[in-house]
């Protein structure tokens, strides 16, 4: 009995050592959070409306065979250069070469025709003034002569359209560009109406972009964006709003817009996806944080900001943003350090141990 109360009195201390180390730890090292801290700073907030869309032709030219006829000559293929009035494709027609020459032949007998007129007119006139024929005789011959410009007239309007005719055998570039598409070889027939070459300039691409009916509000011509292509992925090009399109399409909700860019590269091709971020509001000189560095509560904001060592929960007034960012109009001041992945679960004035942010 006496050993277990020589005993006891050694335990209760042991206890009570325990205890007073545990109340330590709780309120030292457990009350203690590893975080990542960046400082506020100002710096410029650009906000840009995201799209995608395509490389496309603003200079494209579908050439179709204005007559039927069979090909004799394919003057360029596809991806070929080709300038302007270069014949890209000729074909033969029996009945278009038939009927200009039919055409000139009627030509060069009515103009005969004409001449003799005018000869036979002129006598007319002569007999008259002799008194050797009536009035009538004379008004007859004028008429014939009129009758016989007239006609002439009529047949160089019929030959200048088969001459048209032949003319539109031959299938020609347009503008100088690349031929993207052809689509005949030699001894091909061609019906009236085919696609038969398709003519781009690449020096005038531009990109069509969707952007949501949304954001169309925030769109003006003159916008700077930038470009980039999945072709391309670590080229940035800068591109500028030259066209807004005023419809809407009722099931993407969608409108196109036309981006031209400043310096087309030369490995650009119609077809290819691109992305593009049109600006349309900087603010320079703004005093930002990362989204990451907020929480909400009762429908406001709030961030950890670090007060002399220790987390004390602040208020703040957000402003405009950008994807990353968000603008402080009213809680913090530059300088400032604040938590980048805040918990809800903190507390005021709990110490903190700053880490190494891993975030640039």
């Amino acid at each position: 009995m006496n050993s277990l109360q020589k005993f006891l009195p050694k335990y209760s201390l042991a206890l009570a050592l325990i205890f007073i180390a545990t109340v330590y730890f709780l309120m030292t090292k457990a009350n203690t959070v590893n975080i990542e801290v960046a400082e506020v700073t100002t710096a410029e907030l650009v906000q840009a409306v995201y799209a995608t869309g395509f490389v496309e032709a603003d200079a494209v030219a579908a050439l179709n065979a204005e007559s039927s006829g069979r090909v004799t000559t394919v003057g360029a293929l596809e991806g070929q250069p080709v300038t302007a009035g270069q014949q890209i494709i000729q074909f033969d027609s029996p009945q278009t070469q038939l009927a200009l020459r039919e055409a000139k032949s009627a030509l060069a007998e009515q103009q005969a025709l004409v001449r003799d007129s005018k000869l036979r007119t002129e006598r007319k006139r002569n007999l008259f003034k002799e008194g050797a024929i009536s009035r009538q005789e004379l008004e007859d011959a004028e008429k014939s002569a009129l009758q016989a410009d007239e006609l002439l007239r009529q047949r160089q309007f019929q030959l200048k359209i088969r001459e048209e005719d032949l003319k539109k055998l031959t299938v020609t570039a347009p503008f100088s560009g690349i031929l993207t598409f052809q689509g005949v070889k030699k001894g091909d027939y061609v019906t009236l109406n085919t696609l038969v070459a398709r003519v781009v300039d690449p020096s005038r691409f531009m990109i069509s972009v969707e952007v949501d009916e949304l954001d169309i509000p925030k769109m003006r011509e003159g916008q700077k964006a930038t470009v980039a292509f999945d072709a391309y992925p670590q080229q940035r090009l800068s591109a500028v709003v030259t066209r807004l399109v005023p419809q809407t399409d009722r099931i993407t909700k969608t409108s196109k817009i036309y981006l031209t860019i400043d310096r087309l590269p030369g490995n650009i091709q119609a077809g290819m996806t691109a992305t593009a971020n049109i600006i349309y509001n900087v603010r320079s000189n703004a005093l930002l944080v990362r989204k990451s560095s907020l929480l909400e509560e009762n429908h406001q904001s709030y961030v950890w900001k670090i007060d002399h060592g220790r987390l004390k929960k602040q208020l703040i007034r957000q402003g405009d943003s950008d994807l990353t960012f968000v603008e402080v109009l009213q809680g913090l001041q530059k300088g400032e350090k604040i938590a980048l992945s805040p918990d809800k679960s903190w507390h005021e004035g709990v110490e903190v141990k700053i880490l190494q942010s891993k975030i640039r």
